[in-house]
């Protein structure tokens, strides 16, 4: 569909996890791309951000948004350093006041730490990074077993809307980036924005000292 929303003025902009997907959209004629890194939260490729952005702004020539374990200023500015023209925040953002997903998904991001996330389908060639919890480690157990990609489809189908929607913590999949140990605070969305560039142009401002 790409070449018809250029057609019509939609500027595309396409997550990737690879720099072959990124060259390919490029190719297809993407505005810009982000080069989402393995530690974030839903769909998620292999490779890191720290190890993915800055291949794939060296192998396309259109802006390159970093996604993927950025939770405050330290992200933004080393998103930038690694030749990123902007970056993409989801996790933080799931315990901002406009955000309306559950209660329940909200207080689970809160208390979150370094460990208390986890992919699973990776046998499904779809793996899926989400906060560990009752739905993540049957769904777990079940592709340790052998069970067939249908199979774990059809435990999947529904368990986002469970979670953001009903906050159902036996069955739903809170999709989480393993950042989620740095959100600790409730804050409106422009609290956010304003802190993430705060704490960027702090860290950019002081990385002269590094340099005789």
């Amino acid at each position: 569909y790409m070449k018809a929303w250029n057609e019509a003025g939609i500027k595309v902009i396409p997550v990737v996890a690879s720099v072959a997907l990124a060259r390919l959209v490029a190719r297809r004629g993407a505005t810009a791309v982000v080069a989402e890194g393995t530690e974030s939260g839903g769909h998620i490729g292999e490779t890191s951000t720290m190890a993915l952005v800055p291949q794939v702004v060296d192998a396309v020539d259109i802006p390159v948004v970093a996604a993927g374990g950025i939770a405050d200023g330290r992200g933004v500015a080393a998103a930038f350093m690694l030749g990123a023209e902007g970056v993409q925040v989801g996790t933080r953002f799931l315990v901002a006041d406009e955000c309306t997903v559950s209660e329940q998904y909200k207080e689970m991001v809160l208390k979150a730490n370094d460990t208390s996330t986890r992919a699973t389908g990776r046998s499904t060639g779809h793996p899926v990074r989400a906060l560990k919890s009752p739905f993540t480690n049957a769904y777990a157990k079940s592709e340790g077993f052998g069970a067939s990609a249908e199979e774990l489809g059809a435990m999947g189908t529904g368990a986002l809307r469970k979670a953001a929607k009903d906050g159902n913590y036996e069955e739903g999949s809170f999709l989480c980036g393993q950042i989620a140990g740095m959100v600790n605070e409730r804050q409106s969305a422009r609290e956010i924005v304003d802190d993430l560039v705060a704490g960027a142009e702090h860290v950019l401002k002081g990385a002269c000292a590094w340099v005789a």
